[in-house]
């Protein structure tokens, strides 16, 4: 049987919104083939961009009626990209939302964006709020993108993600692994907002500046990149544990000490795990000198793929995982999690 889902995905660099349809279709051996059919990221406007940036400041009223205001929006942009591509054929639409508060240890993570809104605009099912039972099952919540990687894309060692942060998945003793290895665009595009840019193309910027060693140094030693996984990282340990380390050097120093930085962690964790063939996406791939930099320190095969599934990899696995969901499968793997067992997960309207 073959589905067609709609997959939306917003990330921690609030550089738009990435709708991705695809269809999927199970394989005699268990493994799913699927096919991105249409794709594209709509990039958030200036008032957007700011209400979500700033979303971690709001009052509980504030915080609450943004939920439902950008549960219209999402629903919106869904019905206009239905429309424009004439679309028929769709079983379901699976939203990630966007991410205001990740506090596993605490039980509990929060993707704005209200799936009944979505509905209300779209009359398919929705699901939505992946994250949430997996954190009050003792797991991170994150990464979820390994059930993906582990349907689709078996054939590579592992699968890196180079987005707000670089997390990674691979076959491990029979279990796929998953963690986030360090931060990456959260904290560049930052500093190339320092320099009057949304973020440093082809890492330029980052590749006129001097390293940093004691910065570099710093980054290194901090504790947790010795934690083994399941681990995860958000915005609020960026503004705590990185963000006080940099301050007082220049923006294109900083850009060149943290793509170091980030080449290095990503490099090691290739060589801790023995990894030999890697999947690239996310938009960090398309940051050549940071790409420089880890295959300088990597004898690894660094696979970089086609435009849309750099693109859209994350949209289509969460695509990927609503239809799991509405089939009762497991869509949420705790060897990746460190929740107390596989599980599937979401809201179903």
């Amino acid at each position: 049987m073959i589905f067609h889902a709609i997959g939306l995905m917003s990330g921690t660099s609030v550089d738009g919104l990435d709708i991705c349809y695809a269809s999927f279709e199970k394989n005699s051996v268990g493994k799913w083939n699927h096919h991105i059919l249409h794709a594209e990221t709509l990039p958030y406007s200036d008032v957007w961009e700011g209400k979500l940036r700033n979303s971690i400041q709001l009052n509980p009223e504030e915080l609450l009626a943004l939920h439902s205001e950008y549960g219209f929006y999402l629903g919106e942009k869904v019905k206009d990209f239905i429309d424009k591509y004439s679309l028929e054929k769709i079983d379901l639409i699976a939203s990630h939302g966007h991410t205001v508060f990740h506090q596993p240890k605490r039980k509990f993570t929060l993707q704005i964006g209200d799936g009944r809104a979505i509905k209300i605009l779209n009359p398919i099912p929705v699901v939505y709020d992946f994250r949430s039972q997996d954190v009050l099952m003792g797991g991170n919540g994150a990464p979820l993108v390994p059930i993906g990687d582990e349907l689709l894309f078996s054939e590579y060692d592992a699968c890196l993600n180079l987005g707000g942060f670089s997390n990674i998945s691979f076959k491990k003793e029979h279990e796929r692994v998953a963690f986030d290895i360090c931060p990456v665009n959260s904290v560049l595009n930052k500093f190339a907002r320092e320099l009057g840019k949304n973020f440093d193309e082809n890492g330029a910027s980052a590749r006129i500046g001097k390293v940093n060693s004691e910065i570099l140094s710093a980054l290194n030693s901090l504790k947790f990149y010795a934690e083994n996984p399941p681990k995860s990282l958000g915005i609020e340990w960026v503004n705590q544990n990185v963000s006080p380390l940099l301050i007082g050097e220049k923006p294109e120093n900083i850009l060149a000490t943290f793509t170091e930085h980030a080449a290095f962690q990503i490099a090691e964790t290739f060589r801790q795990n023995q990894l030999k063939k890697i999947l690239f996406t996310g938009g960090g791939t398309y940051n050549s000198f940071l790409i420089e930099k880890i295959r300088s320190k990597t004898t690894a095969e660094i696979i970089v793929p086609d435009k849309n599934l750099i693109d859209y990899k994350e949209a289509l696995i969460f695509a990927l995982m609503g239809v799991l969901r509405m089939n009762h499968e497991t869509n949420v793997l705790s060897s990746a999690t460190g929740s107390s067992r596989d599980h599937s997960s979401g809201i179903v309207v």
